[in-house]
This record gives structure tokens, sequence and C-alpha cells, in this order.
């Protein structure tokens, strides 16, 4: 007779994949890949490479041709078998992953289930672009959105325009299909024409785009280059700004690990008061 403690559980994991290169994979995503018997991933969002950690047993199923349904199947199967699940999503999981939906079968199922967080696109395009979101002085806040108007709705109050009246680092995703509707939107909330805007198509596969243009240039930099899904856009002044110093490595501030410089502080204190940077 088996007991409670020795009847099958199984678990699933989802696992963030990152931008695409298969190499931008944490440790623990290609872990829970290692230690999968089913592994459910997007053959077009994720790179092959990507299951070379799989184990050569495992089952690999392409979840571009299952509905979720399709999908807590396996789950409900895992759990009856006590198999280990690694569904793997592009991106981080966090973000338009579709993975809360799959969160809350798996919670009312009663299996197992953790996430493994993975690098987001619009932090892979920063990198690619060699430019830092957040400038002093500049911008201290990023917006991720997607422009309103397609498959999903946007809440009220979260259209592009309302985000751009802001005026910070925008991360704008699933948006390149209807790019003229983006750069009205980006005018309507106030950013100038000649805002920087940097343009990124299947950032980190062998096949990535990247090119840097203005709001007013947009339009016509993606019907140039034919981009209409796979495509992020980072917009903002921090995108073009230079010049300005962090305050975090300044000699005159202190913390725990270093004393400031006494000259250094006071021009530094001085600087603040005038609403400047030394």
């Amino acid at each position: 007779m088996t007991s409670m403690a020795e009847a099958p559980t199984g678990k699933v994991t989802f696992v963030g994949a990152g931008p695409g290169a298969a190499d931008l994979l944490t440790f623990r995503a290609a872990r829970a890949i290692a230690e999968a018997d089913v592994v459910i991933w997007a053959a077009s969002l994720v790179q092959a490479e990507v299951l070379d950690h799989a184990r050569a047993e495992a089952e690999i199923l392409d979840s571009a041709a299952m509905s979720l349904e399709d999908v807590v199947a396996v789950y409900e199967r895992a759990l009856a078998e006590g198999l280990k699940v690694a569904r793997i999503h592009s991106g981080d999981p966090a973000l338009w992953g579709g993975t809360q939906e799959q969160l809350d079968r798996c919670r009312a199922l009663g299996i197992a289930t953790e996430v493994v967080p993975g690098v987001s696109s619009f932090s892979a395009v920063a990198a690619l672009a060699q430019r830092e979101l957040t400038i002093p002085e500049v911008a201290q806040s990023v917006i991720l959105t997607r422009l309103g108007g397609g498959k999903t709705p946007m809440p009220p109050g979260e259209e592009v325009r309302e985000f751009a009246r802001h005026g910070t680092t925008m991360a704008i995703f699933l948006s390149a299909a209807r790019s003229g509707q983006l750069v009205r939107e980006l005018l309507e909330g106030g950013y100038p024409t000649g805002t920087p805007v940097v343009i990124a198509y299947q950032a980190t596969w062998p096949e990535e785009l990247v090119v840097r243009c203005t709001i007013e240039t947009l339009e016509e930099t993606v019907k140039e280059h034919k981009l209409w899904k796979h495509t992020l856009f980072l917009v903002g002044p921090a995108l073009g700004a230079q010049g300005t110093r962090s305050h975090l490595y300044h000699p005159g501030h202190f913390h725990g690990y270093r004393k400031a410089d006494p000259e250094a502080r006071k021009a530094l204190r001085e600087a603040r008061g005038r609403g400047g940077t030394p």
C-alpha cells in the first residue's frame, strides 16, 4: 500500500529563457530543463540550443500547437505520474508570458510550481545599445508597456500617450505592426520629435537588427526594415544623454563601506543646493 508521503506529486517549473540567445539562460533555468521529464517550449520564440540542456529521454513538446487546455492536460499527467515539467517561456515569465493563468490552474490542481526569472528583452536591448536607461538628472524610471488596440485591451489610463507624459524612458513591446499609432501617441504625450529611439528586432538572435532613430523617423525606419513582430522600442532622453554623473561613486558620497572626502562632500552639497552635479 502506497502512503501519502510516497504518492506522486510532480512539479511544473516555469523557466524564463531570456531574449533568445541560449547562453543568456541562468544556471537555475538550465538545471530545471536538465531535470525535467517533459519540456514544453515555444519553438518560434526560443532558440533550439536551449534544448541541449534537456535529457535525451525527455519528452519535448512545442507549445505553438497547444492550447491552454492542452498544456494543463500535461500538468495533470505530471501530477498523476510524479513528473517534472519545464515550461519554457521567452524573456522573463513576469512580462507578457501568459504564466499567471497557468499558475492558477496548477494551484487548483494541487501540483507544485516554481518560477525561474529570465533576462527580459528590454534589458538585452539596452545592453546591445550599450545604454543605461536611468541617467542621473535625466531619467530615473523605466516604463514597460505596449500599444493599445491589439488583441488584449489596455486598462484605463495605461495608453502609451498617458505614460509618455512622464517624459522618462519607455520600453514598448508588441507594437511594431502599428508604428504610426505609436508615433502619434508618443508625440501626443509630449515627447519632442527628436527624442532618441532604439529599435531592436530579434535581439540576441543570429538575425538581430538594432537601429537608432528618433520619434520623427520611427515609422519610416520600421517600414524600411519591414518590422512587424519580435520588435522592441526603447524611447526617451536617457538614450542620448551624456555628461551626467552618479552621486553613488562621487568622492563626496559616503556609505557603510566608504568615507567621503571632506572637500568633495562640501562641493557635492553645494551642487545639490544649486540643483546640479559637479
